[in-house]
């Protein structure tokens, strides 16, 4: 399977952060962040787990207790149930893939 590569299907999920889902698979999902300058993702948690790693700009991202500053070609990982967070320090683009496949992401 592939995906080719497309302005469209992104869809605003919150204030400044869009989402399109790249491709999916039986067991995994990668989807694309972009998240403008000064949008906040509340403290929230999923039973999937979640890696990512930050395209462009930067994030204060906090996993559990631990928070960092996260630059362009750094990479994470939330296991399943983890509280996280994550604020925008500048306009980024965030890929992300989760396991399982995240019914919510589907297009």
């Amino acid at each position: 399977m592939f995906a080719i590569r497309s302005d469209d299907g992104y869809r605003e999920i919150l204030d400044k952060i869009q989402l399109k889902t790249l491709i999916h698979g039986k067991k995994t999902l990668m989807a694309e962040f972009r998240i403008g300058k000064g949008a906040l993702l509340p403290r929230h948690n999923h039973p999937h787990e979640q890696i990512g790693y930050l395209v462009s700009g930067r994030l204060q991202l906090t996993i559990g207790e631990e928070t960092r500053t996260v630059e362009a070609g750094d990479s994470w990982c939330v296991a399943g149930h983890v509280e996280h967070q994550a604020a925008a320090l500048e306009d980024s683009v965030a890929v992300e893939v989760f396991s399982p496949v995240r019914e919510d992401y589907l297009p």
